[in-house]
């Protein structure tokens, strides 16, 4: 794959010099959840390809190695006991860091990064620095991983239910509504926070393109006010080369995730037991404890095997007979469906947000209205009583899709022509 050069990394190359550089942006360094395993993937292909991958983050204990750490910004860990004076000081970081915008200054004058990819930022580094990059010509991507150039709120919930009162600028709603933790204090927080970053324009004027990894995000946005040109749909990826499938139906169905109410966990517990399905959950979050009640409550067959990584994830995915993904949240591209299917496994998802473009009823699986437990629990028996042959080709099914349209080739190829398009600039 031919690499893409901006006009200063063609000077290099006629120099003979270095490669082209990126820049590559997000709150956390290690693998925390979907936007972290993205943006340290994508850090991982783009020196692969040939870029110089210059990292900025905030300082972590749980950090991956980057040569750039020194430059990180301070760790800010919302929720921890502070003294009043350090809560202050992290409530004004939230929502504009000038902390930021002077570690990143002299990395970017060191660097010189032709292009600039941005991933989550908010509540932790901010977007404070993008006019430093929007100053030194610098053009800006940014991968939304979830709504909240839009939703103040980020997942578009309220009180666990999917909410669009802040459309059209009535984002007092985030505050009165509690919608962040259901807390006053870090709602008023968040409103005050969009307020400030909507008069100063700071996602719209310093970011040259957002790339969104379903379709259903883009025409979300469009429908809150966001021009569509400022949209690629670029899906999200995985390295087949990591994952090895198998093909033979396994036992059981496997969730994999945080355990959090938008999750729709409450409502597999209960389908588990309704189909006398075995569910295993991958994961942990503030929601076990009740989950744990509820699974003895209804007698279901649901076990909790806490945080697992690598082989010991893929092995419980491969031993699957499906991953169930039964969200009641707008989700976007998740990397835990790619995931199932690049080992094989098919997925039951749910008919909200991106779940529907990614799985193909019948094909690589099975599509159910959210929070309902009887077509759950339906969809769990029908592949459970599968025969091999038909549960083998679905397996098949699963990991060619994800070979064809969430490869590493295809998104490379989409990402390199779109910092091609952004670094010519406008025509």
């Amino acid at each position: 794959m031919t690499a893409v050069l901006t006009e200063p990394a063609r000077q290099r190359a006629h120099a003979g010099t270095e490669p082209m550089r990126l820049l590559s942006v997000n709150n956390y360094h290690y693998r925390r959840g979907g936007a972290e395993v993205v943006f340290l993937e994508h850090n991982r292909l783009m020196r692969e390809t040939g870029w110089d991958v210059t990292s900025f983050a905030m300082k972590h204990p749980k950090n991956l190695p980057s040569d750039s750490q020194a430059s990180f910004v301070d760790e800010i860990e919302f929720g921890q006991s502070y003294g009043m004076l350090r809560t202050l000081r992290q409530a004004a970081t939230l929502i504009y860091s000038f902390e930021a915008r002077a570690k990143l200054r002299p990395l970017i004058a060191a660097q010189r990064p032709d292009v600039a990819h941005v991933h989550n930022i908010y509540h932790h580094i901010s977007p404070s620095f993008l006019p430093l990059l929007k100053q030194a010509g610098i053009p800006v991507v940014m991968t939304l991983h979830d709504l909240k150039i839009a939703c103040p709120a980020y997942t578009m919930l309220s009180q666990g239910k999917v909410c669009e009162r802040c459309r059209g600028g009535r984002i007092y709603n985030v505050a009165v509504r509690r919608c962040v933790k259901n807390s006053i204090a870090l709602s008023g927080l968040v409103m005050v926070e969009t307020l400030i970053h909507r008069m100063l324009d700071i996602y719209d004027r310093n970011v040259d393109r957002f790339v969104v990894p379903s379709r259903f995000y883009i025409d979300k946005l469009v429908e809150w006010g966001w021009p569509r040109e400022r949209f690629v749909h670029i899906p999200n990826f995985v390295d087949v080369n990591d994952f090895t499938p198998s093909h033979l139906p396994g036992e059981g169905f496997l969730y994999v995730g945080r355990l959090s109410p938008e999750k729709g966990l409450d409502t597999l517990i209960k389908a588990a037991a309704k189909a006398g399905q075995r569910v295993s959950l991958v994961g942990s979050g503030a929601m076990e404890p009740q989950l744990r009640s509820l699974a003895a409550e209804t007698g279901g067959d649901v076990r909790f095997l806490g945080y697992l990584t690598g082989e010991g994830l893929h092995e419980a995915i491969r031993s699957s007979r499906a991953v169930v993904l039964p969200s009641t949240w707008y989700e976007n591209g998740p990397i835990s469906l790619m995931e199932a299917y690049a080992l094989g496994r098919p997925v039951i998802g749910t008919r909200i947000g991106g779940i529907p473009e990614m799985v193909r009823e019948d094909v690589t699986g099975l599509i159910v209205p959210p929070s309902d437990a009887d077509a759950l629990a339906a969809a769990m028996a029908r592949l459970a009583a599968m025969p091999a042959e038909p549960a083998a080709a679905m397996s098949r099914a699963a990991r060619a899709l994800v070979e064809d349209e969430f490869s590493v080739e295809r998104y490379r190829s989409r990402i390199l022509s779109l910092y091609a398009d952004i670094a010519r600039g406008p025509t």
